[in-house]
């Protein structure tokens, strides 16, 4: 069998035909104007994602494969709004026995962080292991260690932010070198506040699925990942002895804070110094990942985005000119 030539998804160019393996992150039946369905889905590769349609044969599609799949991929490149996007012809779900001598590997499906999975863990072992306070290292190390695999390449959100195959220690590794320039800029435990941004997440690795099949587990949907790290968190601080109650209880409030809001899913606002520290960071570094990706994905020529992203407006993609003369 011969491989099937691929292009990745950011090569892709109006009017091109293109064939290969993507990964289905997002599949929804919807109406056209006139009431006939037609199948929406986003598809990615290594390189990015792409919106699709299927306006033939809908129904017929719609059981062949599901959310989260790998899928083959026949399609024509258009553009809608200056946007590039797939007209779908063929969509099957893609499985190592049947496409592997057709170059199918799951792993070229996954956008993934650029930063090396193991140098990033070697940094936060490395920022852990220098903690001064003996109970907060314990109780890091036992977290880490326990989900060392899940941990290197688990996303750290489904679709908003460093929602990358090793994304979930990118934010973390990102939010641990802030935390160590403010802690002395504010005065704050400088202990206190890194296990807070190493475990204000670590509820995420068993509310999201892996970054292979995405979507949330039903525990998950049901408790969500700030009470899932909570729980976690108290648990592990049983099996070490002498734990110190206060240190406990302030680390429960951090994880049960870092939302910042009640509408935002947190049973509590921060409360103190290193809980609200832990929120800002929180929300900085997954705010300027998402900046960064919306002018990444933008398509539009010239120097702004368009105000299709997170944000709602159009933001700056390159410097300004200015006829200094004037």
């Amino acid at each position: 069998m011969m491989k099937i030539k691929t292009q990745m998804i950011q090569e892709f160019k109006a009017g091109d035909q293109i064939q290969g393996f993507f990964r289905c992150n997002i599949k929804e039946v919807r109406n056209t104007k006139t009431g006939s369905p037609y199948i929406h889905v986003t598809l990615s590769d290594k390189s990015g994602k792409i919106d699709g349609k299927i306006w033939e044969n809908a129904a017929a599609f719609q059981k062949t494969f599901e959310q989260g799949d790998p899928v083959a991929v026949k399609a024509r490149v258009t553009t809608f709004q200056n946007i590039v996007q797939l007209d779908i012809i063929e969509i099957a779900i893609a499985n190592h026995e049947k496409h592997r001598d057709y170059g199918f590997d799951a792993i070229d499906l996954l956008p993934a962080s650029k930063q090396n999975p193991d140098e990033m863990w070697q940094e936060i072992m490395e920022i852990i292991n220098g903690m001064s306070n003996q109970f907060l290292k314990t109780l890091s190390l036992k977290l880490y260690s326990k989900y060392e695999s899940i941990i290197k390449t688990h996303p750290a959100s489904m679709t908003l932010h460093h929602a990358v195959y090793g994304g979930f220690q990118e934010h973390v590794l990102s939010m641990l070198k802030l935390a160590a320039f403010v802690a002395k800029h504010y005065n704050a435990d400088p202990d206190l506040l890194l296990t807070g941004v190493l475990l204000h997440d670590i509820g995420k690795i068993k509310e999201l699925k892996t970054v292979e099949k995405p979507g949330y587990t039903d525990e998950g949907i049901l408790l969500g990942h700030v009470v899932m790290g909570r729980d976690m968190l108290i648990e592990t601080a049983k099996d070490i002895t002498d734990f110190p109650k206060e240190t406990l209880i302030k680390l429960e409030h951090i994880v049960l804070s870092h939302q910042g809001k009640y509408e935002w899913q947190s049973p509590a606002p921060p409360k103190f110094k290193e809980a609200l520290l832990v929120h800002f960071i929180d929300e900085m570094d997954a705010r300027m990942n998402m900046m960064e990706n919306a002018i990444l994905e933008d398509k539009e020529q010239g120097t702004w985005t368009s105000r299709r992203n997170y944000f709602r407006v159009s933001l700056l993609k390159k410097d300004l000119f200015f006829d200094e003369s004037e």
